[in-house]
């Protein structure tokens, strides 16, 4: 079934691949029109997903990636409509360039083809991913886990008719049923048909598609965040935005994992910020040197810096300086995101240039690295490599380019 899947798309990808700006946008109005119809049926099939997820024990941090509601639902249809006021990348002329023997040569971006996404518990994935894919041209095969199968085949579905209705071959969107771990390896393995493959989840998942995938991978996903405070930040502020660094959303991958202190901070802002955190239902991990001041709280051992919580979990280092700082983030970070808090412009500005991440913030909260805060309509996901994007990917990120030779006549002496 697989393979048949995987073939599928690509046929239906050489169709993708021609559509006018008109026909996606098109496309893509009616897919948002066919959630928000179809609302009912997701939100059935998603309650099934999230009563079997609470029954197995899942934290309730993660399942509120899982639940959808009305407003979720509308948001996903809004998000697939905001996709129509991008910029086509298809077909953009990148560059152009004229060499001395008079052979013109340019660049063009074309799409990737066929993408794999294997994602896990979000059902929204399945929406947006279609949606970035049908905008940039390329075709999707999206395997969601078994936690929100009900949802990603109901959403799915809506969006599979509504191509279906547009004219477009409704194969360009293809949900695997298969909720097993043989069928995703076997779909790491369609290098024949996949183009790019592209894991979205925790560590573990991301970890087992790059080892045995046999198609090109995108890193994205995992999110070991840091916010870092100097002495001379605005500290009431710093509270405020470590809260919602890691308070607003704790399941997510731009929440703050790890607070950063520099050791002459005023020892008060990091009282009030453990008792802001404590209020807020956080667990306090504290190094050494934080656990001298505040002895009731939980050591953290050596793992806890290398690991995403997913949960109302944060832990605190002491620094002496900035680069430890940096130091100590490049060294445990997964090169996601990461902040600075500080009024001294030439230390944010060392911040952003030496922290190894693909989103580097100064005074704000981590909680922005995302597509549509970007200003770019949506994301496939974040990545976290250096080839062939990183950070949000959007549409321009879902292309490639060629060359094309103007020439008159031209042979090679």
């Amino acid at each position: 079934m697989i393979e048949e899947i995987c073939r599928k798309a690509k046929a239906a990808s050489v169709q993708l691949a021609q559509l006018s700006s008109e026909q996606k946008n098109k496309a893509l109005c009616k897919m948002g029109d066919l959630l928000e119809q179809n609302c009912t049926q997701i939100l059935e099939a998603n309650q099934e997903d999230v009563q079997a997820a609470r029954a197995k024990g899942v934290k309730e941090a993660l399942i509120d990636r899982l639940v959808l509601d009305k407003g979720r639902v509308e948001a996903m249809a809004s998000d697939l409509r905001g996709l129509t006021k991008l910029t086509d990348p298809v077909n953009e002329i990148v560059k152009t360039w004229t060499r001395p023997n008079g052979l013109i040569i340019g660049q063009i971006r074309v799409p990737l083809g066929v993408i794999g996404i294997i994602y896990e518990s979000r059902p929204n994935v399945t929406s947006e991913a279609s949606g970035l894919c049908i905008k940039s041209g390329n075709a999707i095969v999206l395997r969601g886990g078994s936690d929100a199968i009900n949802s990603n085949m109901a959403i799915g579905n809506a969006l599979r008719a509504a191509l279906k209705a547009t004219g477009i071959n409704e194969d360009a969107i293809q949900v695997v049923p298969i909720t097993d771990r043989a069928a995703a390896e076997k779909l790491m393995t369609m290098r024949k048909y996949i183009d790019v493959l592209i894991p979205r989840g925790g560590a573990n998942l991301i970890k087992t598609v790059v080892e045995k995938a046999t198609i090109p991978t995108i890193e994205t996903g995992t999110g070991n965040c840091h916010i870092y405070v100097e002495p001379d930040a605005d500290l009431k502020r710093a509270i405020d935005i470590v809260i919602n660094a890691k308070c607003q959303r704790p399941g997510v991958c731009n929440a703050a994992e790890k607070l950063i202190v520099q050791k002459d901070v005023d020892k008060k802002f990091l009282f009030d910020m453990v008792s802001a955190l404590n209020l807020n239902g956080v667990e306090v991990r504290a190094c050494e040197k934080t656990m001298k001041l505040m002895p009731n709280l939980k050591p953290a051992v050596e793992e806890d810096w290398y690991t995403e919580f997913l949960d109302l979990i944060i832990a605190v280092k002491i620094v002496e300086n900035i680069d430890e700082a940096i130091a100590h983030i490049n060294k445990y970070g997964t090169k996601h995101s990461d902040s600075i808090l500080t009024a001294d412009f030439n230390k944010a500005l060392k911040f952003i240039r030496e922290v190894d991440s693909a989103a580097v913030y100064w005074n704000s909260s981590t909680r922005f690295t995302d597509g549509n805060q970007f200003g770019l309509g949506a994301e496939m996901g974040i990545s976290t490599q250096k080839l062939h994007a990183r950070g949000p990917m959007s549409t321009e990120q879902l292309t490639t380019t060629k060359f094309f030779i103007l020439g008159r006549g031209h042979i090679r002496e």
